[in-house]
C-alpha cells in the first residue's frame, strides 16, 4: 500500500488496496489463480508475465521485421480454438478499416479512431 502509483491521489489508491483486501475480491483473486494454473494452455493473453514489449521483441526476431498492430494483438490476444471477444473486437476493427479505407490507398497500421 505504501508504493502506489504516482499518478493516483493517494486516499483513492488506500481505498483500493482496502477494497482488494477483503472477502468477495480475494475470493475472486483466489478462484483466477487456480484457474491460471489449472489451464495454463489458456491463459495467453500475455502469456503469464510476459510483457508487450518482449511478445512484439519476439515477434520482431521471428518475423525478421517489426511486427504490425494486428500480429501483436492476435499473439497476446487468442485463444487457441475458441471465439473470443477479443476476436469478435478485432473483427469489428477490420470491418471498420476496410469501411474507412479504399483498397490500394495508404492504410495505417492503427487507426485508434477505428
Amino acid at each position: 500500500m505504501d508504493y502506489g502509483p504516482v499518478w493516483m491521489r493517494r486516499d483513492y489508491w488506500e481505498s483500493l488496496c482496502h477494497r482488494w483486501a477483503i472477502g468477495p475480491w480475494q475470493e475472486r483473486s483466489h478462484a483466477a489463480k487456480h484457474n491460471r494454473v489449472a489451464h495454463p494452455k489458456k491463459n495467453v493473453h500475455t502469456s503469464g508475465l510476459v510483457s508487450y514489449a518482449t511478445h512484439s521483441q519476439k515477434l520482431r526476431h521471428e518475423l525478421e521485421r517489426a511486427p504490425t498492430f494486428r500480429e501483436l494483438f492476435d499473439r497476446t490476444h487468442k485463444q487457441k480454438g475458441r471465439m473470443t471477444m477479443s476476436v469478435r473486437v478485432l473483427e469489428t476493427y477490420d470491418r471498420t478499416m476496410a469501411d474507412r479505407y479504399e483498397e490500394g490507398t495508404f492504410q495505417p497500421d492503427l487507426d485508434p479512431e477505428a
